[in-house]
């Protein structure tokens, strides 16, 4: 399993990092023939020349794994809009819906009917990135509310999700931008008052 210091350490050891990468792309290209049900650790691992064990040393199991694939690829994302979620800041919101429309829209066969098993995998990764981003936010400005930190991120994170995933579905959708106005019309609501 990762832990803190493995994850500290992920910046200081380049071997860390080369590893895990082979491991994010064995999974990528492996998700372009097969759903992610019918893909087990083994395959990730020959995909990736290396063993069982070295994958069990990076991720308990390929669940982790996804989860840590999705995070990295949404991080870029981010990065290239120099989005950063502070705790308060609206338009990090904006920032980061358009950056969900963006990986899901270029997620190959997510609008197909038989690529709908894998759609929860991808949901729970997803909003498990966005809800530890938007809680890293709240550790640097604490909201003024007496509500959890926890049960705001997590009800963020599903609404931008849900309201993401219902754009990518629909025939003829509007351009990103557009939905993203109204997600965040939805959304910005839910975000408590930054503290003092």
């Amino acid at each position: 399993m990762v832990t803190g210091a493995q994850q500290t350490a992920d910046w200081v050891d380049p071997r860390i990092r080369r590893t895990r990468k082979m491991l994010h792309y064995a999974l990528e290209r492996l998700l372009e023939s097969k759903s992610f049900e019918k893909i087990s650790v083994g395959e990730i691992a020959e995909e990736a020349t290396l063993n069982r064990a070295t994958f069990y040393d990076h991720y308990p199991d390929k669940f982790a794994l996804l989860e840590g694939l999705v995070s990295s690829r949404f991080q870029e994302l981010l990065n290239k809009r120099g989005v950063i979620f502070d705790g308060h800041c609206p338009t990090a919101l904006m920032g980061i819906t358009l950056a969900m429309c963006d990986y899901l829209a270029g997620l190959p066969g997510f609008e197909c009917p038989e690529r709908r098993q894998s759609e929860k995998h991808f949901e729970s990764a997803l909003v498990a990135v966005v809800r530890r981003m938007i809680l890293s936010g709240f550790a640097r400005t604490p909201p003024r509310t007496a509500l959890s930190p926890e049960l705001i991120a997590a009800t963020i994170s599903g609404a931008i999700y849900g309201g993401v995933n219902e754009w990518v579905r629909t025939p003829g959708r509007p351009e990103a931008e557009e939905v993203v106005r109204s997600i965040f019309t939805l959304v910005h609501p839910m975000l408590p008052q930054a503290g003092a």
